[in-house]
């Protein structure tokens, strides 16, 4: 069984606030990011934190986001190099892109699937790490990353995921 881990991000700015927007996506800076894996459960990562971050990723055989290889990974960007993670990636987002010709939202996703919501956005997120709510910042974050594994686990067991009330889609994550 592959070593997996499973990775979100939260950051400091928002796309209009950075020069080139979402062209310059590692300009956001990173505010919160939370890991997941076996062996260490949930961790919690902040700015100071990117590099040995993106040291740790690279350890795993695979890593698990939602559009962490257009986000994720481009913030990580900004604090070191990240192409080794791109070839162990698995990331949910591009996989349903490439079987429906369309994103998906992460929300609609967890709806649809799992009867479940997501307890902000990322815009929040930015609100509340500028409002010194960094606690608030890390249970959203955390919960994104809760999300993103019952996803999975349940993709795993089902061989499918719904990405509304009325379409499921067979993957195999």
């Amino acid at each position: 069984m592959p070593r997996e881990i499973y990775l979100d991000v939260e950051t400091q700015r928002l796309s209009y606030e950075v020069p080139g927007g979402w062209a310059n996506i590692r300009a956001f800076g990173l505010a919160v990011a939370v890991t997941w894996d076996d062996a260490h459960y949930f961790r919690t990562w902040f700015e100071p934190d990117a590099r040995r971050l993106i040291a740790e990723l690279e350890t795993f055989d695979r890593i698990i986001t939602f559009n962490g290889e257009r986000f994720d990974f481009s913030v990580l960007s900004g604090y070191g190099p990240v192409g080794k993670l791109y070839v162990k990636s698995l990331d949910l987002h591009s996989d349903l892109k490439r079987k429906l010709s369309r994103r998906v939202p992460f929300e609609a996703l967890v709806r649809a699937t799992l009867g479940q919501s997501k307890s902000g956005s990322g815009e929040e997120a930015v609100r509340w790490w500028r409002a010194g709510e960094v606690e608030r910042v890390i249970a959203y974050c955390r919960r994104d990353v809760e999300l993103l594994r019952e996803v999975v686990r349940f993709a795993r067991e089902r061989g499918y995921v719904r990405v509304s009330p009325d379409r499921i889609v067979h993957v195999s994550w």
